[in-house]
């Protein structure tokens, strides 16, 4: 009997054995800093409110800010039921998105640890603040003549239709027994989202405000920014998170993530000296918008490339997305087209520039590591890859983009009516005014 018992010890001794083997250890190093960028990117959310509100008229600070906090309430549970699945499940319908019954409402990774040694919880929540902040730029873009239910509906359907397969493109690497994302597969670098976030909304705040057509009174009224100062600290906040939205990307806590945040700091360093020096020849004077117009042409640019270039590479991307951000919105204001924001000229632009420019700028062994394997790799080779990864997903958010503009429109309606606009966002969706004192614009 004794040795019955012994017997059972043992094999319970060894079936913990190689449970515990097969079951990776969990990283504490990894995963504080992983739970540290969560919540640095959260962070970015209601900065960009921040920086939204301040831009737009009195009247309109609310309602717009709304767009940002409203995103965190609407992506969260969609990322949470089927977003997460969408993007990093295994391949459906030959690529075109993922899926995991796991991870439908993320029942099945409650004990999940990855190969990183990060719970997947950690990596999942962290995944998710990108799928919120994302619909959340496109709305600069339309900003103070967007209806809120129709805002609502489209930034729903944008996530589940456009971001999500988008990511799934870019960032799914596959498994032992299923392929990658197809532009993964190529070779496509994006290390922290300037094609899948950056490009993306972009693109699509630009067909939103061409097809939603200018706020009233757009060349007759002068429209100003009704806090500055409120658009400053967002900058602020925005730069803040922004080390955990590209370091935090490494997915670990070592080299690739010391790399990432000093490439952030210098590309958003030089992005803002960049911006006030072409203002100062320019028009005379350095400004405070023109500051925080650079900061975020230098952090959107580095982006895809946190991981892969050398200081000297972030300070280039930092100088170029500028130079190029600063003349692409003086064309906007020849063109006419009235993006309120500039969410195209400074994420769309910046997100083009930063993954096409970072070819330029690879170090060595990040080559070999992105690279794998791949004996023909050059410079010409990768630059290609950078267009078509640039091409493909800019061209599918424009289209799908357009198409939820138009169903949303034509049922729930989108954009607010005249009376609305007139009156004011903050009083005609909310009933409130940011700023209680002060009359409406």
């Amino acid at each position: 009997m004794k040795r019955f018992y012994s017997s059972l010890l043992l094999l319970a001794a060894f079936s913990m054995s190689v449970f515990a083997q097969s079951t990776p250890a969990i990283d504490s190093g990894s995963t504080a800093w992983m739970l540290t960028s969560t919540a640095l990117v959260l962070l970015m959310i209601p900065g960009l409110a921040m920086f939204y509100g301040g831009l737009v008229r009195s009247k309109n600070v609310l309602g717009t800010m709304m767009h940002s906090f409203v995103a965190m309430g609407i992506m969260t549970v969609l990322w949470m039921a089927v977003g997460y699945s969408m993007s990093f499940g295994e391949n459906v319908l030959g690529g075109f998105f993922g899926w995991n019954s796991d991870y439908f409402f993320l029942k099945g990774i409650d004990e999940s640890i990855m190969e990183g040694g990060i719970p997947e919880y950690v990596f999942a929540m962290f995944q998710g603040k990108f799928a919120i902040i994302t619909p959340a730029l496109i709305a600069g873009a339309f900003a103070e003549r967007v209806n809120f239910k129709g805002y609502v509906v489209f930034i729903a359907l944008w996530g589940i239709i456009v971001y999500n397969p988008l990511c799934h493109w870019v960032w799914y690497g596959g498994s032992d027994t299923d392929a990658a994302g197809f532009l993964f597969s190529d070779g496509a670098i994006d290390f922290a989202g300037g094609t899948v976030v950056h490009i993306s909304a972009g693109v699509s705040g630009l067909v939103a405000a061409i097809y939603l057509g200018a706020r009233r009174n757009y060349k007759i009224d002068n429209i100003r920014p009704s806090n500055l100062v409120m658009t400053l600290m967002g900058a602020g906040l925005l730069w803040v998170g922004w080390f955990g939205f590209n370091a935090g990307s490494s997915i670990s806590s070592g080299l690739s993530t010391a790399q990432a945040l000093t490439a952030t700091q210098v590309a958003a360093g030089a992005g803002l000296i960049t911006w006030l020096l072409i203002e100062v020849f320019h028009q005379g004077k350095a400004t405070a918008l023109g500051a925080v117009s650079g900061i975020l042409a230098g952090l959107v640019a580095v982006t895809p490339a946190a991981g892969v270039v050398q200081p000297y590479g972030a300070l280039m991307l930092g100088i170029i997305a500028s130079v190029i951000c600063y003349f692409a919105i003086m064309m906007k204001n020849k063109i006419g087209y009235d993006d309120s924001l500039d969410a195209f000229g400074v994420h769309g632009v910046g997100g083009i520039v930063g993954a096409i420019f970072l070819t330029f700028f690879i170090r060595d062994a990040a080559a070999a590591g992105f690279i794998a394997d791949n004996a023909d790799w050059s410079v010409s080779s990768q630059l290609w890859v950078q267009v078509k990864a640039v091409l493909i997903a800019a061209g599918y958010a424009i289209g799908v983009t357009l198409i939820i503009l138009f169903v949303v429109d034509k049922t729930i309606g989108l954009r607010a009516t005249k009376i609305e606009e007139l009156k004011g966002l903050d009083d005609s969706y909310h009933g409130e005014r940011g700023y209680g004192m002060v009359n409406p614009d």
